[in-house]
């Protein structure tokens, strides 16, 4: 991997970490399964009418944007608005990985190695800890509405596998199209069918301009910049490499939600995180790396 690449898969860390504080901005000023919503519909809208539809199968596409998108999303933002700490989500999130291998070798038999079973334990361990901590110290809820999305997210993933698109940012850019209707059917189930709106008339008032700034932040600098850097650097490097630059993305956030929200994670809750990252960095080095992990943003 080049210097250059090393540089960029820095800044998509950054730009995914510091996503996490857009969310929980955003959060604020909207009910969470609207906000997912509307994250999509800025992007769809426009996809739609201007990026041609992948040559892939409609199954997989469906899959990839029901589990990346509607799932993850659903549940990581109800976590967040449940109490989940900032810092705290954007490592929980990292599950995804060892969910990523194990539904792997459920649905697809594909062969997981020593190394990866003893990573995905390790992290296993690590989630206990910090499910532990927050059961004494805090409602357990959003830590397993978290793992929930990083659940999804690992759905996705295999999607994402599956299509095996020549094209994966225009790939990524369609699975937007997925997560709309169903997320707006949600938020009129769940938060009302006006509610929404309301939020969003007003963010357009002198009070609500920080729930655009979030908006915007996690439409362009973490979707369509993150995503579009991602797909260069999976394009021209081997997975294995690339892949453990988004174990950086809960340092940001951790970092992030330190410096700007005042969070503070309890000692078991950081080591919790060092374990679980650990496991899931142990078990991305393997033979065929590109087999183990086929990451998109959070």
């Amino acid at each position: 991997m080049t210097t250059r690449d090393r540089l960029l898969g820095l800044t998509v860390a950054v730009l995914w970490g510091l996503n996490f504080l857009a969310i929980r901005v955003g959060l604020d000023h909207f009910p969470p399964f609207f906000f997912a919503a509307l994250r999509f519909l800025v992007i769809a809208v426009p996809v739609v009418l201007f990026v041609p539809r992948p040559k892939v199968p409609l199954k997989w596409l469906l899959l990839y944007g029901f589990g990346f998108g509607f799932l993850q999303f659903a549940f990581l933002f109800a976590a967040m608005a449940a109490g989940m700490p900032t810092g705290l989500a954007s490592l929980v999130l990292q599950s995804s990985a060892p969910f990523t291998v194990v539904l792997g070798a459920v649905l697809l038999r594909e062969h997981v190695s020593r190394r990866q079973a003893i990573g995905i334990a390790i992290a296993v361990v690590g989630m206990v800890l910090i499910g532990w901590d927050r059961a004494q110290n805090a409602t357990l809820l959003p830590v397993i509405l978290t793992l929930l999305a990083g659940l999804g997210w690992a759905f996705g993933n295999l999607g994402n596998r599956l299509a095996k698109s020549d094209s994966p940012m225009t790939l990524m850019l369609w699975m937007t199209v997925i997560p709309p209707v169903p997320m707006l059917a949600l938020s009129a189930i769940v938060e009302g069918p006006s509610t929404g709106w309301h939020a969003l008339a007003e963010s357009f008032g002198p009070q609500g301009w920080p729930g655009l700034v979030a908006l915007a932040y996690i439409v362009i600098p973490a979707t369509i910049i993150g995503s579009g850097l991602w797909s260069i650097l999976m394009s021209r490097n081997p997975a294995g490499l690339v892949a453990p630059f988004s174990l950086l993305v809960p340092v940001v956030g951790i970092a992030g939600a330190w410096i700007f929200l005042g969070e503070n994670p309890s000692v078991l809750a950081l080591i919790g995180g060092v374990v679980v990252i650990g496991g899931c960095l142990g078990g991305m080095v393997v033979r065929r790396p590109a087999e183990v992990l086929e990451k998109a943003p959070a």
